[in-house]
């Protein structure tokens, strides 16, 4: 490998706004940019149309790779098991530490760059005691992407950078592309799973077609009575009251999927609040291992269930058998399997960064 330049950065270049704000930025600041498009799907030519304009405007070397192979096998079948198995992925989790970040990291190592970077709305905090790093939230709570870079390692973290995690919401971030005359100014967000059309339902379609079915079975109440029949378990996720397609007279939601005895449970709202959550597959961020820390045990910090939700009070607990226990301080609603439940905590200067994280497999 040859020697890596602090001042060269590689760059996630989608094409879109955020990543092409980004690299304006760091170029800005005197680094020597190279922005790489990852072509996760091996054909999206718009994108990279994109992606290319977006570099030419900047002035910057431009790679394209196709990863398609490793997005679907890593990626793309995780996701179509996640739900066949009555569990709803997030896979963005999935695809940062094992497809972007990885390939960044490659590409960064045979260009001879120390530093990769993207467009996410966060920021990088380095720990002076134990010389770790973190990644923080970003200035705009409402932007913060933090929850879906709970995998990252230190291999990685020591040599990321966020160049958009000071602004402080997107309006900002088009702001500067407006006045830099960047094509991309206006350009939608991106859609939330880049490999499914956005509309409803779509996911089921998807998942269909790669010849994986879900089998019609049984809705159940709490007590295991049988409500009606439902239609395969990839079309229901905890929490869901609409779309159900049964009646009972009363509102209902799904409160548990269960794969072995293929039955959707419905019950009320106040069924879906919990304050134990269990999660598997942990990861933290300082050990780069899958058992609660010891020092981080017992500790008070802050536990979000999903993206969208808010930052909510609690300690952790490790389990006998490998998995964590979240203890809340107030109920949680809809915890739901496969989502992924992330860990933060406050250093002693205020600064609020994500400590590691799980898959959540139950709540109780």
């Amino acid at each position: 490998m040859m020697p890596l330049k602090k001042n060269k950065v590689i760059l996630g270049l989608s094409g879109g706004v955020d990543s092409t704000t980004a690299a304006l930025l760091l170029k800005e600041n005197g680094y020597e940019v190279i922005g790489l498009f990852l072509d996760v799907l091996g054909n999206n030519e718009e994108g990279a149309a994109d992606a290319r304009r977006a570099a030419a405007e900047l002035g910057l070397e431009f790679i394209r790779r196709d990863v398609s192979q490793r997005f679907s096998e890593i990626v793309i079948n995780n996701f179509c098991n996640e739900y066949i198995c009555g569990r709803t992925p997030n896979p963005c989790v999935v695809c940062n530490p094992n497809v972007k970040f990885k390939t960044l990291i490659e590409a960064a190592d045979q260009a001879g760059a120390y530093y990769i970077a993207t467009g996410h709305y966060a920021r990088i905090v380095r720990n002076e005691q134990n010389g770790c790093c973190f990644v923080e939230q970003a200035q705009s709570s409402q932007k913060d992407q933090s929850y879906m870079l709970y995998r990252l390692g230190q291999d990685i973290l020591s040599r990321l950078l966020f160049p958009l995690g000071e602004f402080q919401d997107k309006d900002e971030t088009r702001s500067l592309a407006r006045k830099h005359s960047l094509f991309n100014a206006e350009k939608a967000d991106s859609q939330e799973i880049c490999f499914i059309e956005n509309k409803k339902k779509a996911y089921v379609d998807f998942i269909e077609k790669r010849g994986l079915k879900s089998r019609p079975g049984d809705f159940v109440d709490r007590k295991g009575r049988r409500l009606g029949k439902h239609k395969g378990l990839i079309n229901y996720t905890i929490g869901q009251r609409k779309g159900l397609g049964i009646t009972l007279g009363k509102q209902a939601f799904v409160t548990r999927l269960d794969p072995e005895k293929n039955t959707v449970t419905l019950g009320t709202n106040d069924d879906l609040f919990s304050r134990e959550v269990i999660s598997d597959g942990n990861f933290f961020v300082a050990s780069g291992e899958e058992s609660l820390p010891a020092d981080m045990a017992g500790v008070r910090l802050q536990a979000k269930i999903r993206y969208a939700a808010s930052p909510a009070d609690a300690v952790l607990r490790q389990l006998d058998d490998g998995r964590v226990l979240t203890l809340f301080d107030d109920p949680q609603r809809a915890a739901t399997p496969g989502q992924s439940i992330v860990f933060y905590l406050k250093d002693d200067n205020g600064t609020i960064f994500v400590a590691g994280g799980g898959l959540i497999c139950s709540n109780n």
